[in-house]
């Protein structure tokens, strides 16, 4: 008898929720997103303590808000004709909106399907003072997204030179991971590498020097920027520990890989 009810409890109990994570996986030297990866290709470190990647599933045709900041200092004008490329990627079914940044940020259009809205805003955007890149992404990240019930991504469209931001990058990692928000910089010059390499890493994004780009791709690179966009793993980990501030995600391959992580709730 006290084995049934056991057995009873056992069965009724609620299952324990999984701990997801959005990863993505790039090659350094090309550029390309990297498929085909098992679980068993995943290693993962959560606060210096190993987690047990149960499943990873792949995916390449999730859809996308994504929120378009566009540097529009003093600078910024060298960025704007990747502004129309990027537009020209969104699928029917996806949103884009548009924040144009500077020393404050300003949301010059809405979320909409409609490549000519987006492109009449970008088109009739002011350039000067100077950009504050951390300020623009945490005031966009900070509600820009409340309506949006599919993958959220902040698209940076930057020269990658930094102005005298308030906040601080930990405070924006920590605001998109509680948004669940991926940044993907794109970028003209490296005074800022680090830190816009650094913000991808730990939002699930990646990042993109136009420079190095020119050096793999024949054409405009906004094709390849959305490739890497859409192609992501979610990885259930053992356990439903939520995940801690130092995370760590590596891969098993021979080739150098970029690789990055955003805790999903």
């Amino acid at each position: 008898m006290l084995r049934w009810l056991l057995a009873v409890a056992i069965l009724a109990a609620p299952a324990r929720p999984a701990t997801k994570l959005l990863v993505t996986v790039v090659e350094q030297k090309s550029g390309q997103p990297v498929t085909g990866l098992a679980a068993a290709d995943f290693s993962v470190l959560d606060e210096g303590a190993p987690r047990s990647v149960e499943a990873a599933e792949y995916s390449a045709a999730g859809l996308m808000d994504v929120m378009l900041l566009l540097d529009t200092s003093l600078v910024g004008g060298v960025v704007q004709p990747l502004a129309g490329d990027l537009i020209a990627q969104l699928q029917p079914k996806e949103q884009m909106a548009v924040v144009a940044f500077h020393s404050s940020a300003d949301l010059i259009q809405e979320f909409t399907s409609s490549r000519e809205l987006l492109r009449r805003a970008v088109a009739g955007v002011n350039y000067g003072n100077s950009p504050k890149v951390l300020d623009a992404l945490y005031a966009a990240i900070d509600g820009g997204f409340q309506s949006s019930a599919v993958r959220r991504v902040a698209l940076l469209a930057t020269t990658g030179i930094e102005g005298p931001s308030r906040v601080t990058e930990r405070e924006v990692v920590s605001l998109a991971r509680r948004n669940g928000v991926s940044i993907y910089p794109v970028y003209v010059v490296g005074a800022e590498r680090s830190m816009l390499e650094d913000l991808a890493r730990r939002t699930g994004g990646a990042s993109f020097n136009l420079r190095d780009m020119r050096k793999t791709l024949n054409g405009p690179p906004g094709a390849r920027i959305f490739e890497v966009m859409r192609s992501y793993y979610t990885l259930t980990l053992g356990g439903n520990l939520s995940l801690g501030e130092k995370l760590r995600v590596d891969v098993a391959r021979p080739v150098k890989l970029l690789v990055s992580a955003l805790p999903l709730e």
